[in-house]
């Protein structure tokens, strides 16, 4: 019965998100009484498990993604993305774009959220587009999308990536090793393929692609601003120099886990590693550079725009290890226990599958890459010590499935469709397929690397 129950409550929150526009959070919260309740967990400890869980995934995870937003929010003010990207098209010209972008997204934009990140690429797209042909467009849009979700799931600080590691347990720095190759691997290889479908005839131009005439004139004034360095931003520190809040605490982080790894580890070199301190040391040196060339009232208001944004992630990801708390205290491990314990000849690639399809689902349902991979990380956490795969691998095996076909049950979709001028059906044939090629392509990866670990 409790697995019933879980189902139903599981069902629901899909159904009140999808069906009746109930946000997450309340979406969430409702399925978590309910499972608790209907499961026999009682009304004292169901209201234990959601604010337990709430709390141990805040210790976790709260400061980790506040500090990311926030340096994101401040490089932003900066200028600091659209410098890259301007740099991007100098250094590799046109017809290199769509792997430049799709790399760049995948590995330092995820510092920044996902809307941010299509807000920024997507006039560099259309500019760059007829460079490189009929197919720059939808080679561009593929590219971003992949890009994008790829370094969300799988790149520290996606939020995807941080909330899988806290759900099951997993050291950031653990997993930066195995996603600081996957993430763009998995992006370069998604652009590489569909490239080759837009070889094929995939893409139709007079269909597929949507001109907006307002949209133009935006794109036109905003592409000027930046040739005239930029209206908001009339000082920007050096692109090497910007880009530091971001590249130090991802090198502290990796050398605290590779000390680990070579066991030669002090306590002064897990200190340093720490994630927590390595983000603060970022954000305190996007807060330095962002007095510097934005001055007091401008680093404020960037800061102030974190903010809002942070309490927002806080609460669906804390709502998300409620739901997990309250799967843990009905006792449906040993239900799940024996799933991923299916007696197949191979036990690591059934769990791994297991593991990929919920997230898959889940995602295919809701239309969230992080609800979905905060809702199935609640699901098999709980049922990690009972299996013999690595946790990491089971981590990876949620970001793939997670990235499963963004459709048009997604806000990003539609603002993917407006921004990049396409028409519905473009966005289907771009967003969709792309984020489909990439967790497709992504999963015989995890695959090999639970075999290994």
């Amino acid at each position: 019965m409790v697995a019933l129950h879980t189902t139903i409550a599981i069902v629901a929150i899909v159904a009140l998100i999808i069906r009746f526009k109930v946000d997450p959070v309340i979406s969430l919260i409702i399925g978590s009484i309910y499972l608790g309740l209907a499961a026999g967990v009682g009304f004292e400890k169901t209201v234990e498990a959601i604010t337990g869980g709430f709390g141990e995934i805040m210790a976790k995870v709260g400061l980790l993604i506040g500090f990311g937003v926030l340096i994101g929010s401040l490089l932003h003010a900066m200028g600091t993305f659209r410098k890259l990207v301007g740099t991007l098209i100098g250094v590799f010209g046109a017809k290199r774009m769509p792997y430049a972008m799709t790399t760049a997204m995948s590995t330092i934009f995820p510092s920044i959220y996902v809307d941010v990140q299509v807000v920024l690429a997507s006039p560099v797209a259309r500019s760059a587009a007829p460079h490189i042909g009929d197919r720059g467009l939808p080679h561009l849009a593929g590219a971003i999308g992949a890009g994008i979700f790829a370094g969300y799931v799988f790149m520290i600080p996606g939020l995807a990536a941080i909330s899988i590691c806290a759900l099951l347990d997993i050291r950031l720095g653990n997993w930066l090793i195995y996603g600081i190759i996957l993430g763009p691997l998995t992006a370069i290889l998604t652009t590489l393929i569909y490239g080759l479908l837009l070889r094929a005839g995939w893409w139709k131009k007079d269909r597929d692609e949507e001109y907006d005439e307002a949209l133009a004139e935006l794109e036109a004034q905003d592409l000027a601003d930046a040739e005239a360095g930029a209206s908001e931003v009339t000082r920007t520190p050096p692109l090497g120099v910007a880009l530091l809040p971001i590249l130090i605490p991802l090198l502290m982080i990796a050398f605290g886990a590779f000390a680990e790894v070579l066991e030669f580890n002090t306590p002064f070199i897990d200190f340093l590693g720490n994630a927590t301190i390595a983000l603060f040391v970022g954000l305190l040196g996007a807060f330095l550079l962002a007095r510097k060339y934005r001055g007091t009232d401008g680093t404020n208001e960037a800061l102030s725009e974190g903010f809002h944004t942070t309490g927002e992630i806080l609460l669906i990801t804390g709502i998300g290890g409620s739901l997990g708390q309250v799967i843990d205290e009905t006792g449906l491990d040993e239900t799940l226990a024996g799933l991923f314990t299916a007696d197949a000849g191979a036990p690591v690639i059934v769990s791994i599958l297991l593991a990929w399809f919920i997230a898959a689902l889940l995602h295919i349902a809701i239309g969230s890459v992080s609800v979905a991979a905060i809702a199935a990380g609640g699901i098999i956490g709980p049922v990690l010590p009972s299996i013999d795969v690595s946790p990491i691998a089971i981590g990876l095996a949620i970001a793939s499935g997670a990235l499963f076909a963004l459709h048009v049950n997604s806000n990003f979709f539609w603002m993917f469709k407006s921004l990049l001028g396409l028409s519905t059906t473009g966005a289907l044939k771009s967003l969709t397929t792309v984020t489909t090629i990439a967790s497709l392509t992504s999963l015989p990866i995890v695959i090999a690397l639970g075999l290994a670990l």
